[in-house]
């Protein structure tokens, strides 16, 4: 059956959703998006993912109502059926003139597509991910690195990277050298018994996931440390880990080439995982 996607206020079949030639998130990639699971129809911390894309449109003159796109998402999960739902909301500033201008654009474009989710098979949360680290360098004095950004080539080129070396994710340093973040997913590590991410301003995606974990590591009696994180502290970590809405905490066990500790999920890895997936059964009844 054909999904139905929530375009401009409406619900219509994806076939019969069109933009514009000028709309500027496909002359310009003027625009963001945002990528939330759904748990038995009921997506999970669904509030902090809009709270997320609006503050981004706000610094980017693109106007967007909480309520409204709430009630969008939550009628296009509805409209589709779906048990277990990936979700994407994407707006741009709309159409405008063909010499880029935004201030000829007058309404915002507002899509949301959802699609049934098919979570990463068993195996890979077994043998965890094999990473590589990407050629290319995350800028942390953009600010478009800490947007969810619809024009995501950086992101897409590092996972070209990542299959042609037959990996799985793609691992980002910034221009100071220093790891921020994976092509898909936050990066976390465990060295010494402290658990440890890089900082906000080493140049990533403030993740709703990444912030989750928090919450479970503080519930689980753990502190996560944010610091500057070097390429060879990742290397010599006891366990490593990536995180997003959708394949929630997945181990990481090749870096480089390189196996992380024994080469297998760490037991803190799987206590978090496991804490996780608790969590999400308690606000969403999955």
């Amino acid at each position: 059956m054909e999904e139905t996607i929530y375009l401009n206020g409406k619900l219509v079949p994806v076939s019969k959703a069109k933009i514009s030639v000028l709309d500027y998130g496909f002359l310009c990639g003027y625009g963001l998006y945002e990528t939330i699971r759904a748990y038995d129809g009921k997506p999970f911390r669904l509030d902090a993912h809009l709270a997320r894309i609006i503050y981004s449109a706000d610094r980017l003159g693109i106007l967007l109502h909480a309520g409204i796109l709430r009630q969008a998402v939550l009628d296009t999960v509805k409209a589709n059926g779906f048990k277990d739902t990936r979700i994407r909301i994407t707006v741009s500033i709309g159409e405008g003139s063909i010499t880029p201008n935004i201030a000829s654009c007058t309404e915002p474009t507002i899509a949301v597509l959802v699609t049934e989710y098919r979570p990463p098979a068993p195996i890979m949360y077994r043998q965890g991910y094999k990473v590589i680290v990407s050629s290319i360098r995350r800028n942390s004095r953009s600010p478009v690195t800490y947007m969810k950004s619809a024009s995501s080539l950086e992101n897409m080129l590092a996972r070209q990277e990542s299959r042609r070396a037959g990996a799985d994710e793609a691992l980002f340093r910034n221009e100071r050298g220093y790891v921020s973040e994976a092509a898909g997913s936050n990066v976390f590590i465990v060295s010494g018994g402290t658990l440890k991410t890089p900082r906000f301003e080493t140049g990533i995606l403030p993740g709703v996931t990444r912030v989750v974990l928090f919450e479970v590591a503080a519930g689980l009696g753990m502190k996560v440390k944010e610091k500057n994180i070097t390429l060879d502290e990742v290397l010599h970590a006891d366990e490593a880990f990536v995180t997003n809405s959708l394949i929630e905490v997945v181990p990481v066990t090749e870096v480089g080439g390189q196996k992380i500790g024994a080469g297998n999920p760490g037991p803190v890895t799987k206590r978090l995982a496991s804490a996780y997936k608790r969590l999400v059964k308690k606000e969403t009844g999955a």
